[in-house]
């Protein structure tokens, strides 16, 4: 009898754990409520977050407070942990019911092994019926060489105790030891190429002699001398570009470091990434008295094809090299002769993508049940961001595989 009941509050226990009722509250518990009971265990950890009172998330600018606890099979991984966390994404938040987060913590958190930091993303992958595009980018960046690759680990969220589906936990894209290693001061900077739509109300602005638009990131709240310093670095780079089939080898090296611009053009130009074409996600860095560093890559939903216009859905043709600063370099013969050397040196990384798409996949594949089933949408090809229907999702990773090679053997072509 005595053994019974043992077994029979060892089983209440793990049941609270697991599927816990809808008026729990975090002040007086010890975990979260989770309810799997629709969509089971799939081999991934679990993020479940509660916003306190379960408030709605509203925007990218206001963070809310909120609680995280990682979830195993069956029970917590973790103690609860108190965090902030807002909407993100220009074009995904508020047009895309699966939308990706912003957490940002007290102080510096370390999440499923990775470097500790205070902010991370979690990115919905909401126009990618693959969800591998951002991460076999990052990927390939990090094969080619990359100086810093956002590190990322697949997740499954459940937010305000409803499913929300298959996310990417991500590094966030800053200056720190672990991220992007330069100095904290007014002579290094992080920068990124946006436009008017990728502004957020507390970004850093500054606007060049060719009105393109740049972000600030690092140093933050920068004062007006720092902000100009930067400014006048990028017209004066902007006026040498307007000769740039006259720049010789010495001048440019002073001004781009070379081999991080290739491997960065590279990465954007054959996945023909939308944002690339000089228009947002492009991250730059500059120490004064250095050249100006490209890099890391970032945001590759709606890349590969996926993207509204047939030019850049076709596997063909050229895209990055003829938009802003890449237009006015691709005039120079050095870079022309350099680019060509650097994708026959690295191209069988980019031959070889598809059967590391097919690993991922195949590791993925049980938790795309979960996903599809709480967002079915591979059928789905009416949303701006759905370009083709899929019965399956093999069909899906089959799509994004034969784009692949048909770029690489259009590119290679070029090259040859």
């Amino acid at each position: 009898m005595l053994a019974n009941t043992k077994t029979m509050i060892i089983i209440l226990l793990t049941a609270s754990l697991v599927g816990c009722s809808l008026d729990s509250t975090n002040s007086d518990k010890e975990y979260l409520p989770l309810d799997d009971s629709e969509y089971p265990y799939v081999d991934l950890p679990r993020f479940v977050i509660e916003t306190d009172n379960l408030q709605e998330i509203r925007n990218t600018e206001d963070y809310v407070p909120a609680s995280l606890q990682i979830y195993g099979k069956t029970a917590p991984q973790t103690t609860i942990t108190s965090l902030t966390i807002r909407g993100r994404g220009t074009s995904s938040f508020g047009s895309m019911p699966k939308y990706s987060l912003k957490m940002k913590f007290n102080k510096k958190t370390t999440l499923l092994g990775l470097p500790e930091d205070k902010e991370w993303a979690l990115i919905s992958n909401s126009g990618d019926k693959t969800l591998l595009k951002n991460f076999i980018s990052l990927k390939l960046y990090s094969w080619l060489g990359g100086a810093y690759t956002p590190k990322t680990q697949f997740v499954e969220l459940y937010l305000n105790r409803q499913y929300l589906g298959v996310y990417l936990l991500s590094e966030t894209i800053k200056v720190s030891e672990s991220r992007i290693d330069i100095p904290k001061d007014n002579s290094s900077f992080l920068f990124e190429k946006t436009s008017k739509i990728g502004i957020r109300e507390t970004d850093l602005i500054i606007k060049t002699n060719n009105s393109y638009l740049f972000c600030i990131k690092s140093p933050k709240n920068s004062n007006l001398d720092t902000q100009e310093k930067l400014l006048n670095h990028l017209n004066e780079w902007e006026s040498l570009l307007e000769n740039s089939d006259s720049i010789n080898a010495d001048t440019l090296k002073a001004w781009l470091d070379i081999e991080d611009y290739l491997r960065y053009y590279w990465v954007q130009e054959f996945t023909k990434n939308s944002d690339a074409n000089f228009n947002r996600s492009i991250f730059i860095t500059w120490e004064e008295g250095q050249p100006m560093h490209y890099g890391p890559v970032w945001d590759f939903d709606l890349a590969y094809g996926n993207w509204i216009h047939e030019w850049v859905q076709n596997p063909s043709d050229w895209y990055v090299r003829y938009s802003g600063w890449d237009n006015k370099l691709f005039k120079n013969t050095l870079i022309k002769k350099k680019a060509q050397d650097y994708w026959n040196l690295n191209k069988a990384f980019f031959k070889s993508l598809p059967d590391s798409i097919n690993k991922y996949a195949r590791e993925l594949a049980p938790a795309t049940n979960n996903e599809f089933k709480r967002w079915p949408v591979l059928n789905n090809s009416e949303n701006w961001d759905y370009k083709e229907s899929y019965s399956n999702y093999s069909e899906a990773i089959d799509s994004l595989n034969s784009w692949i090679m048909q770029r690489y053997q259009w590119v290679d072509k070029q090259n040859n």
